[in-house]
């Protein structure tokens, strides 16, 4: 069982420093420092941060940003963590905070459509694809996202 605490500003620093490959560099954030100069991602005070830890080793994190009728859902896993079952958890604990959070509402997620894992991932914890796949440029860049929603 995975331990979850809000984030702090020292996970925000190490979280921003991690480094993915391949196809997955996409998710490579900007240094935090420059977003606290931009009010963004990490520095945006209107996100809920959560911190994900295995034992002592920081895992991954969560961010719920309430809107007027839904709440979006973001997630990230430490690289080297990836694929080893722990977004899974990491969502379940995520519909639980949302419901305490924002009761009665929705959550919602996007994901490019070439993550099969992260597809797979959500679809088992009660996400559903919801229309046709929207192409959007986000702060991490251009993509064709698949819109998820578990009600």
């Amino acid at each position: 069982m995975l331990a979850c605490h809000l984030t702090t500003e020292e996970e925000k620093i190490l979280i921003t420093e991690w480094k993915y490959e391949g196809e997955y560099f996409v998710y490579n954030a900007e240094p935090y420092e420059e977003q606290k100069k931009k009010g963004f991602g990490f520095a945006n005070p209107q996100n809920h941060f959560y911190s994900f830890y295995d034992e002592k080793k920081l895992i991954g994190f969560i961010n719920l940003y309430e809107e007027e009728t839904e709440v979006f859902f973001g997630i990230g896993v430490k690289p080297e963590e990836c694929g080893k079952g722990y977004g899974s958890q990491m969502t379940e604990t995520a519909c639980k905070i949302s419901r305490e959070l924002f009761p009665g509402k929705p959550l919602y997620l996007e994901v490019r459509t070439w993550n099969q894992r992260a597809v797979r991932c959500y679809e088992k914890a009660g996400f559903h694809i919801v229309g046709e796949p929207i192409r959007q440029t986000t702060s991490a860049g251009e993509g064709v996202f698949y819109h998820m929603i578990r009600e």
